[in-house]
């Protein structure tokens, strides 16, 4: 095997790797594989919910630009609804990270002893990645919501924060309202668990 790297000190790195695999005696002829990584691989993903004077589970979505949706072939609109998540730095903890995140995204101060988790991790682009994410989701009073603190990049500066239903959110998933995996597969796990 051999590696070269690309653009190393951008935000992300480009792997390429000349690969043999092995099964036993028999050996695949060489072949090339292109690996992506960063800095800090692995992210956390939230869900923020309340209840709602009706009694509903309400969740918190927020509107995210996506620059590679508006420039990838045929185009489409960069916004794109979905749950906060964030980069969990080295060696800090998931659950420091989501908190983190729900201050910068959404505007609500928890400790990360709040943070629930929401099943186990997952690779959410195995074919290029090795990227993990760690689901949890907290309970928040809306009364305590603020400005969200962002992380003074021109995308969050420009996000905007929502409140809807759980239900809803879940039948937008359903529709193509909400075209994010990690946010529908957050969202079903948050309703399995909230039965």
């Amino acid at each position: 095997m051999s590696v070269t790297n690309a653009e190393p000190d951008g935000f992300l790195t480009l792997r390429r790797y000349d690969l043999v695999l092995v099964d036993g005696p028999k050996r695949s002829e060489p072949f090339r594989y292109d690996t992506v990584d960063r800095h800090a691989l692995d992210a956390a993903v939230m869900v923020a919910h309340s209840v709602g004077e009706d009694g509903e589970v309400e969740v918190y979505l927020r509107s995210a630009v996506r620059p590679p949706i508006a420039l990838r072939p045929g185009g489409g609109s960069p916004a794109l609804w979905e749950l906060p998540a964030g980069l969990i730095e080295p060696g800090e903890e998931p659950r420091a990270a989501a908190a983190r995140e729900v201050a910068e995204e959404l505007g609500f101060d928890v400790g990360a002893e709040q943070m629930e988790p929401l099943g186990e991790w997952s690779y959410p682009a195995p074919g290029f990645v090795g990227e993990i994410h760690h689901f949890f989701h907290v309970r928040v009073d809306p009364r305590a919501r603020r400005e969200p603190d962002g992380d003074g990049s021109a995308l969050e500066a420009v996000a905007i924060v929502i409140k809807v239903p759980l239900r809803e959110a879940l039948e937008a998933c359903r529709t193509g309202g909400v075209r994010d995996e990690k946010t529908e597969l957050a969202l079903r796990r948050l309703a399995d668990v909230l039965r």
